[in-house]
């Protein structure tokens, strides 16, 4: 079973200085406890990093289920987590589950400082972004900005690699890293523990690894 999941316009959206934005998140933070240390700072149980936080710390006004087009795989390695980190190929064939949340452009410009492994502080310029789809403003893992489109008139934002699916290595993803994934999407009410297993099962970096079985077994667990 499967309810309705927000709809994305796939055009771009006509203001160029948006106040609010659709950050869109297909890892770790679809679970909002796990983004809440990304917004109110602290070090999450278990993590070796602790995160600064946002300037402006209050929590999205609203999370929503979505999917992007697109694939969703595991590559390099990440050193909160082990194993594999979750990237997103907008160039690729298929569906990605996401949730969306909304927050102001500066919370979103402090979220993505942080997952670049910046200090956060500063506001990005979302131009580029939000007038060709795409803005490369590095080379790291999750410094490319892309614009899947818009809803309610708002920017749908999100980051990742500037390389594509098929020119890395991939990696299968920790068990920790796949329990606030496979829990943050199931949380988001769109999708059955089903659904949900069996496309974390089916991603690259995953298949092979981790079985539809597996993964059911740590959404039974819980974070």
């Amino acid at each position: 079973m499967r309810a309705l999941v927000d709809t994305i316009d796939p055009a771009l959206p006509d203001d160029p200085r948006p106040e609010w934005v659709w950050y869109t998140s297909y890892g770790s933070n679809t679970d909002r406890d796990r983004l809440a240390f990304y917004i109110r700072g602290g070090r999450p149980p278990g993590s070796a990093r602790a995160y600064p936080g946002c300037r402006d710390r209050r929590m999205p006004a609203r999370s929503v289920p979505v999917e992007l087009a697109g694939a969703l795989y595991f590559a390099t390695e990440s050193p909160v987590w082990g194993g594999g980190r979750a990237f997103y190929d907008p160039r690729a064939d298929g569906r990605v589950l996401a949730r969306a949340h909304l927050v102001s452009a500066g919370q979103f410009s402090d979220i993505a400082a942080q997952e670049m492994y910046r200090e956060p502080g500063a506001s990005l310029d979302l131009t580029g972004v939000l007038t060709h789809g795409r803005a490369v403003l590095g080379r790291g893992r999750y410094e490319t900005l892309v614009c899947a489109g818009r809803m309610d008139g708002l920017p749908v934002l999100t980051f990742t690699a500037p390389w594509g699916m098929d020119d890395v290595r991939w990696n299968p993803p920790s068990a920790a890293y796949v329990r606030f994934l496979a829990g943050g999407l199931l949380s988001a009410g769109a999708w059955d523990a089903e659904t949900v297993a069996s496309y974390v099962a089916a991603c690259p970096g995953a298949a092979g690894h981790w079985s539809e079985q597996a993964v059911t077994d740590l959404l039974r667990t819980g974070p």
